[in-house]
């Protein structure tokens, strides 16, 4: 089997696959698209990092590729869709930077704390101001956590030592849960209005981008400041920028910009801002780790068959992946519909599968109904692997349940999900051979296509609403690819299932709210 590494990686590495027997690896970096394209029919597998784009072009051409490695968490760069049709598996290595990242989080609250960046460059410049760069302890502030996921909890536990009041905000999370850590859940606006000190911890998802932007930063306390070591785009670096100079904020520092490098970026003037290249699991620790990681996982499937880390397909046999797949698309994408619905933490999940399904092994549908389920919170950070454990480790009780029979259909699944505001109701069936369907949302009955960007429009059933709904898009631009409406016929209510070209920003969301007879409009992901 052959091995194409890539982007550059610790010799770790490399040596674990120059080393393992049947395994021949070839080292081949900075390559441009067309000579990668060029070369990667001849791999059954593909080391990467960052830098590699591995396109849908660049899969169209790997005709013998079999698996593509991350050594790192991030996999923006991988068509995994295009990878999924082609049979390739995708992993990635979650676990081997996170203690890394959690240390540079601290590492840049003690810098912007104490000026050590503006200090050290005062120095070199020949000065001596002791009075101007005064710093400040973080003995007994308060540390305000956005995310108690593995590097929050690290971060937590690292700032409990500094003697910090640590408050956590995790929508995604029980509050019983987060007390279990020993940290204190509260509300988003309380964490900004307590904390001396924000560090943010998730993923940049639809709900995360922006999330701290000029009213954010209004409702922070004056003087606080902010860190941000996980994603570019959570913060609006211009709303930032004003909310330093007017001296809302006393600090702020970065690892992460929106675009990477930042260039000719007004936060690099300000005296009061200090950042990073996006050095977060840049060490030699964790570069070891992850190069380590990804060499072991990518032998492993390549000679045994063995999948760990995979993010597009669970832990099970090809013999019964062949059979099983649709339906783990189906309860994946099941399981992320349910995660967009839901307003608040999720307490339980119970899934009942009917008909011909339930004559398998329940357990890696399950498994993917989590994985769908947690993906839209904590995106790449989980696969199938550590799906169960994940939903576990957050308090979310998971009940299986199966009949031999189901009456419309010949094979079900029917998804509840409880959450602290209530519950939703999830069912869905294979067309065919190999086509999900959607089935039911709630008490409206349908037949959807659980794929693309969609809006989830519920209305009163009146004439006229329809077309209102689509010129309101037309105004904006946005084609409708497809449309399913489910009914209530006693409450006289719809529910709209609209899939669109592209994905509608927040101003098409609020116009739509706007329209006489429409209740409520959820941007879904699938």
């Amino acid at each position: 089997m052959k091995v194409l590494i890539s982007d550059p990686m610790s010799e770790i590495g490399i040596k674990v696959l120059e080393e393992t027997p049947g395994i021949d690896v070839d080292v081949n970096t900075g390559l441009t698209p067309e000579e990668l394209k060029g070369i990667i029919g001849q791999y059954h597998g593909l080391a990467i990092r960052s830098a590699t784009k591995v396109t849908a072009d660049i899969i169209a051409a790997a005709t013998q590729l079999k698996v593509i490695g991350r050594a790192g968490i991030g996999l923006d760069n991988v068509d995994i869709p295009a990878a999924s049709q082609r049979g390739i598996v995708v992993m990635n290595t979650p676990e081997g930077n996170t203690i890394t990242t959690a240390e540079h989080t601290i590492a840049m609250m003690m810098a912007l704390t104490r000026n050590i960046p503006q200090a050290t460059g005062s120095l070199r410049e020949g000065k001596w101001e002791k009075k101007k760069l005064k710093g400040r302890e973080v003995f007994n502030k308060t540390l305000g956590l956005i995310g108690a996921g593995h590097i929050g909890r690290i971060v937590a536990d690292r700032a409990k030592g500094l003697k910090m009041k640590v408050i956590v905000y995790d929508p995604y999370i029980k509050p019983e849960s987060i007390e279990k850590m020993d940290l204190e859940p509260v509300s988003f606006d309380e964490l900004l209005q307590r904390s001396d000190y924000v560090t943010i911890h998730t993923p940049k998802t639809n709900e995360t981008v922006n999330m701290f932007n000029a009213d954010t930063f209004a409702r922070m306390k004056k003087g606080a400041m902010l860190i941000n070591c996980a994603r570019g785009g959570i913060v609006n670096e211009a709303d930032l920028y004003d909310a330093l100079v007017s001296g809302q904020l006393g600090g702020a520092a970065l690892d992460v910009f929106a675009s990477e490098p930042p260039g000719a970026n007004k936060l690099l003037e300000l005296p009061t801002f200090i950042c990073t290249p996006h050095l977060g699991a840049s060490t030699t620790e964790a570069q070891d780790n992850v190069a380590k990681d990804v060499a072991e996982q990518i032998a492993a499937y390549l000679l045994h068959g063995s999948v760990k880390n995979a993010v597009n397909v669970p832990s099970i046999s090809s013999e019964l992946m062949s059979i099983l797949r649709p339906y783990v698309t189906l309860v994946e994408r099941m399981g992320a519909l349910q995660s967009q619905l839901a307003e608040s933490a999720v307490l339980e999940v119970k899934i009942h599968y009917a008909g011909a399904v339930s004559q398998y092994d329940m357990a890696p549908l399950t498994t993917a109904v989590l994985k769908g389920l947690l993906t839209p919170i904590l995106k790449d950070d989980v696969n199938f692997v550590n799906a169960p454990y994940i939903a576990s480790e957050r308090g979310i009780k998971v009940v299986e349940s199966k009949s031999q029979t189901s009456e419309d259909f010949a094979s079900l699944v029917a998804l509840t999900v409880k959450t602290l505001e209530g519950e939703n109701i999830v069912s869905g069936t294979i067309f065919g051979k190999d086509r999900p369907r959607i089935l039911r949302i709630n008490n409206f009955y349908m037949e959807a296509i659980p794929e693309g960007h969609i809006l989830l429009i519920q209305n009163q059933d009146s004439p006229g609403v329809i077309g209102q709904i689509g010129m309101t898009l037309g105004k904006f631009g946005l084609n409708i690819s497809r449309m399913h409406v489910g009914e209530e016929k006693e409450k006289k209510q719809n529910v709209i299932i609209l899939t669109t070209s592209t994905i509608v920003n927040d101003d098409v969301l609020e116009a739509l709210r706007g329209l006489p007879n429409v209740f409520a409009v959820k941007r879904i992901e699938l």
